[in-house]
């Protein structure tokens, strides 16, 4: 594996243009993972408290070596933002600190908000969270978080939905799962908060079967979660989820022993467990391999045999979701999102469409065929599409469902769950700021104007009228206005109105397309809004554009490769992107042109398959620049 220069804790130093090229073909930057990954375990009982904290490198094999100590000898749950280690959720509140690439004894970092043992942890990061636990006299529901970076006690986050004792953690970038545990009896449940949200847990899914003191590990697209005690007899099995969906684990493999009260911790392409209680205690550690599937193998030993022990890595699935090494068509050797012309960024990504849940993505600066992004939660038709420079946003079904999705650019994987919409809709207008989505009109025929804040997980919220109920209407924007355009209500329509996306109120008239059409898709710089193709009902190829700051009638761009109508539109701010749709049969073809000069678009590649009524967004749109 090639080095990264610099690395990821030393961003310090010269870049050879050799080993520029060579971490961009092989590597990416800032790798999570690789040669140097810890897995460390703090604590537990032994059969007593134990202090004891030791560690391993993850991709080698062998016996733990000691760390150091913890400040007092306390069951614990670990986490790390993979710099430094938190080690809480003991028999007292202190939650001690160390860093993972030093070894030392432990220092105090804070406090939960009261005494408890028995937390589930997890981390991205940003934030640590410690859920659940048992304070000596009753199971508790309550989930702490603090910023991992600074030194404090823990804060409120919301609550699980029972008060639960001995779940176990584990994480992707943007949630953290807690799974099995104790109520007034052992149960099979599975709940996940959302990072970046305050609130409550919500229901996840199932474990095959009831279990208390399970052991989790992720990669970040997959938590799995193995051993732990049911009633009475322990477990061997492990199972797996896949964290941005939802739904029941399923049977990944089996432990070595059945035991109860072991810990994992791992990377991106293995996953360790160490401890547990056969019943009696043990120091194996074993691991799996994620990709391979299939029984745990011995790895080693721990310093000291015991059970209900924190554990904690520098490379786990909550740190990135794509797997090490990262992927270069997202990241410089800057570790920055590549960027096009001055714009924001430059992946687009086509979602769902024609009853498909795949999401494609393509380099809006370079010409060629589209690769796979991850999968929506469910397939869609007549979805629509609209994003920050971090977030993707897909809403809308048929039959008119509320659904909203999200993806993040910088980690392929799998859509997740955002809320719903105000109302249930197909082919509505849809576009963005760096802050808000703002989704308009739509089929069943409605005036309805949603928005949502993109940075928060969370239902639509009313944001006004259109001046007539729309449906097959098309949207685009500039960082300040959203502009709807098109569409039938219930013939076809060339109207185009606007709205100022930081302000809630109805929409006003701006003026006129080239011609009534329905179906149209939209891109965008930040100064020009372009209406790509459409139906009259015949399928046309005109393209139409307006200086978004200035109300007018639109004008005449020039033309698509082909006729096509509900096909999906995206830009960055110099390339506008139209790809798919139907001629009117479903069509595979990607075409672009230039958005500051006039003239007709040229062949970028194809879609892995023909489809229609499709969505699609990009890190890098007007909008946003």
């Amino acid at each position: 594996m090639a080095t990264s220069y610099p690395n990821r804790r030393k961003p310090g130093g010269i870049w050879k243009t050799s080993d520029i090229t060579k971490n961009l073909k092989t590597e990416g930057t800032f790798p999570i993972g690789g040669e140097g990954s810890r897995a460390m375990w703090a604590g537990g009982q032994a059969p007593g408290n134990s202090n004891v904290m030791d560690y391993v490198t993850i991709q080698t094999t062998g016996n733990a070596a000691d760390f150091g100590d913890l400040i007092t000898a306390a069951v614990k749950s670990g986490t790390s933002d993979g710099t430094r280690v938190l080690m809480g959720g003991s028999n007292n509140n202190q939650v001690d600190v160390v860093y993972m690439m030093s070894l030392g004894n432990g220092s105090l970092f804070g406090d939960l908000s009261y005494d408890r043992y028995g937390t589930a942890s997890g981390n991205n990061n940003t934030r640590s969270i410690f859920g659940g636990g048992h304070d000596g006299g009753s199971r508790s529901d309550v989930i702490d978080y603090q910023t991992t970076a600074s030194l404090g006690n823990f804060v409120d986050f919301g609550n699980l939905s029972v008060a639960r004792f001995s779940p176990s953690g584990s994480s992707s970038p943007t949630r953290m799962v807690f799974a099995g545990g104790e109520e007034s009896s052992r149960v099979n449940t599975i709940e996940f908060v959302e990072f970046s949200t305050l609130g409550n847990a919500i229901d996840f899914g199932d474990l095959p079967s009831i279990a208390e003191f399970t052991g989790s590990v992720s990669d970040g697209i997959r938590s799995f979660i193995a051993g732990g005690q049911a009633s009475p007899a322990f477990q061997n099995s492990i199972s797996q989820i896949y964290i941005g969906s939802k739904g029941n684990s399923t049977d990944f493999g089996d432990l070595t022993a059945a035991k109860s009260g072991l810990a994992g911790a791992g990377d991106l392409t293995r996953g360790l467990y160490g401890g547990g209680t056969t019943p009696s205690k043990q120091n194996v550690i074993e691991y799996i391999t994620y990709a391979a599937g299939g029984n745990a193998t011995d790895f080693g030993d721990l310093t000291v045999a015991r059970d209900r022990l924190g554990s904690a890595s520098n490379a786990h699935g909550g740190l990135t979701r794509v797997g090490y090494p990262r992927m270069p068509e997202l990241y410089s050797p800057t570790g920055m999102p590549l960027a096009s012309g001055g714009g924001v960024g430059d992946i687009g990504v086509i979602m769902s469409g024609s009853l498909s849940e795949e999401y494609q993505f393509i380099t809006i600066s370079s010409a060629g065929n589209s690769s796979n992004f991850g999968d929506g939660l469910t397939s869609q038709t007549g979805n629509f599409g609209c994003s920050s420079a971090t977030r993707g946003i897909n809403a809308g079904d048929q039959p008119g469902t509320t659904t909203i999705e999200y993806i993040t650019f910088s980690t392929k994987g799998n859509s997740a769950d955002f809320g719903d919409l105000t109302r249930g809709a197909v082919t509505a207008a849809s576009f963005s700021n760096s802050t808000r989505g703002v989704f308009a009109g739509g089929e069943p025929s409605n005036d309805v104007i949603d928005y949502i804040t993109i940075a928060t997980i969370g239902n639509a919220s009313d944001f006004g009228d259109l001046t007539t109920a729309t449906n097959i209407t098309t949207g685009t924007s500039s960082t300040t206005r959203g502009l709807i355009g098109g569409g039938v209500t219930p013939s076809a329509t060339n109207v185009i109105e606007y709205v100022t996306i930081g302000s809630t109120s109805n929409a006003t008239d701006f003026g006129d397309l080239t011609q009534a059409r329905s179906g149209a898709s939209g891109a965008s710089s930040s100064t020009r809004g372009m209406f790509q193709g459409g139906a009259t009902p015949t399928r046309v190829n005109t393209v139409d554009y307006v200086t978004i700051a200035s109300t007018s009638n639109a004008t005449d761009f020039g033309d698509l490769t082909q006729g096509t109508a509900e096909s999906a539109g995206t830009s960055n701010s110099t390339r506008a992107i139209i790809a798919g749709g139907n001629t009117p049969s479903n069509t595979n073809v990607i075409a672009y042109r230039t958005i500051a000069a006039t003239g007709n678009y040229s062949d970028f590649g194809d879609l892995s398959a023909t489809v229609a009524q499709l969505g699609a967004c990009s890190n890098g749109h007007g909008g946003l620049s």
